[in-house]
């Protein structure tokens, strides 16, 4: 494996991915020891070339030597495409290059609500809000959070309606207490509410094979809701919107999980 020599790619020390995929790329060997840098610790004179908001948007792959940039996916391009010399084609083929690039940007515009910072530094410039992919996440993981319970809850549209009816009670709470931290919040619950569908994902498998008696599911169920009460609890902490909200939560998850569990 090739390594890229004179390089260094500016990552999100307060992203637990992005910290991971980039020591993942120098341990590899990929880029040398010194090929990474969190932007929070680079001072802005020391990268003249670099757009600061764009490198905080997308991670930044630098030249050394001529000081060009690279950003998102296009970073990522650059160091596989020189280990992996084979792949070049894929990237330079516009159509798979733009679907990547989307992809990238729906990860990367959602990171902190899929892994939370288990600290905020309080840096000077933040990642941009951009409302049409948190919708697109918030959307995709209800939805498949939806089809995952209805697998084995037959309730002709019920789960839709308790999961659509879950964000839109939780988003309007959050707006009464919390104005400012309502996508933030209705971003992580849309990643609890898939962590908790992913779940049960094996008993839906499993109850397609075997038949699961209800009162293993009950259980089953009370199990996965008490832990995904302490993950709200811990991720409600991180983003600072108040307690209010897991009480809510729990109670909604109460009212409906009593109507979904009566066969």
């Amino acid at each position: 494996m090739k390594k890229l020599d004179n390089y260094t790619i500016l990552y999100d020390s307060e992203c637990p991915m992005c910290s991971l995929y980039s020591k993942a790329l120098v341990n590899s060997g990929m880029l040398d020891e010194k090929g990474r840098a969190s932007y929070q610790q680079t001072p802005p004179e020391s990268c003249p070339f670099v757009d600061q908001q764009r490198a905080v948007d997308e991670i930044a792959l630098i030249n050394n030597n001529t000081g060009e940039v690279t950003y998102g996916i296009y970073s990522l391009f650059v160091v596989l495409a020189n280990s992996f010399p084979t792949l070049r084609p894929f990237f330079s083929f516009k159509p798979f290059a733009w679907l990547m690039s989307k992809i990238y940007a729906f990860i990367s515009f959602n990171r902190r609500v899929i892994v939370p910072p288990p600290n905020n530094s309080g840096f000077r410039l933040q990642p941009t809000f951009k409302l049409h992919y948190r919708l697109t996440y918030i959307f995709l993981l209800g939805t498949g959070a939806a089809l995952i319970f209805s697998g084995y809850i037959k309730s002709s549209g019920l789960v839709e309606i308790y999961v659509a009816a879950m964000f839109l009670f939780q988003g309007i709470i959050c707006r009464l207490i919390a104005d400012a931290k309502t996508w933030d919040y209705l971003g992580n619950l849309a990643t609890i509410t898939f962590m908790e569908a992913l779940l049960f994902l094996p008993v839906v498998v499993l109850n397609l094979i075997i038949p699961i008696p209800f009162l293993v599911f009950h259980i089953y169920a009370i199990l996965v809701a008490g832990l995904m009460l302490f993950e709200h609890i811990r991720r409600t902490r991180l983003i600072h919107v108040g307690s209010s909200l897991n009480f809510t939560w729990a109670a909604f998850q109460l009212l409906i999980f009593s109507r979904l569990l009566i066969r």
